[in-house]
């Protein structure tokens, strides 16, 4: 298994050397373990059913059938998600947060793993639409790409990763590898004493004079998950201090609302401030 682990970062790095595009990346990630991928362009016009799905009448057999949206891969890239209008981000809470759709009274289950990954314009860009904290609060990460060196730039000029490489990767695992990459990130062993350290995060973000809005309960779930995964990527089945501080901006950035309008790295620099007056567990 960490073999694979190994060869899926090598796999993702041969086509993304900076700069080559995030569509790209997830397509990379979605064929290394062999899963499905969708791809959703958001636009001001798109409807829910646009995303998720319809149920179409079959006047042959004189029933409703569900036809699947694209919402349903393992995979899905969500493009420019803040140009969707809040119905349609609305609409997307439950996949984001059950990984399930609910149509016309009908409960249909996506198959995993499931992952949404979403990229957004700058909020001053026209035609965007702020998402709501409670659709913030539902992704994992947020995760600033930037743009590649001058020598990773040199190279994708020679390389146009995009043209060829992406078709030829060949999977390192598969779905059922990764599923049970979740079970053992699951059974990794977070001390008492580090539930509580997570818990005091939160409980100081949320009394911060520089926040007007502090980590969630489903915030603090996120850092410890994110912390067991950090764990068993350094082959170890317990948590440590490290672990935990290594997520913070990435996993909190972008749920906590500063007083002062600050960007992802502002807000990240926040949080190390209030972290550094909490202590950590021996």
């Amino acid at each position: 298994m960490d073999e694979a682990i190994n060869r899926l970062g090598q796999n993702i790095q041969s086509v993304y050397r900076g700069g080559v595009g995030k569509t790209i990346l997830a397509g990379a990630l979605a064929r290394s373990i062999d899963c499905t991928f969708g791809r959703i362009q958001l636009t001001p016009d798109l409807l829910p059913s646009d995303v998720l799905g319809v149920s179409v009448f079959r006047r042959d057999r004189e029933v409703f059938e569900f036809q699947r949206g694209p919402i349903f891969a393992n995979i899905v890239l969500a493009d420019e998600i803040n140009r969707a209008t809040p119905r349609t981000q609305s609409a997307m809470l439950e996949v984001m947060n059950d990984a399930q759709v609910t149509i016309d009274g009908a409960t249909h289950v996506l198959d995993q793993p499931f992952m949404l990954i979403a990229t957004q314009n700058p909020s001053d860009f026209e035609g965007t639409f702020a998402l709501p904290e409670n659709q913030m609060d539902r992704f994992l990460m947020r995760i600033s790409l930037g743009y590649p060196s001058v020598e990773q730039e040199v190279r994708i000029l020679q390389d146009r990763p995009g043209q060829g490489a992406l078709q030829a990767l060949r999977p390192v695992i598969d779905a059922a590898g990764v599923r049970a990459l979740q079970q053992q990130t699951d059974a990794v062993v977070v001390d008492e004493s580090l539930r509580r350290y997570v818990v005091a995060i939160a409980s100081a973000t949320r009394a911060s004079d520089e926040l007007l809005l502090g980590l969630s309960t489903r915030g603090a779930l996120a850092l410890t998950q994110a912390a067991r995964a950090t764990a068993l990527l350094r082959g170890r089945g317990f948590v440590i201090p490290e672990d935990i501080l290594e997520n913070l901006s990435a996993v909190c950035a972008h749920r906590v609302i500063t007083r002062t309008a600050l960007d992802g790295e502002g807000t990240g620099r926040v949080l190390e401030g209030i972290v550094k007056g909490i202590a950590s567990p021996a």
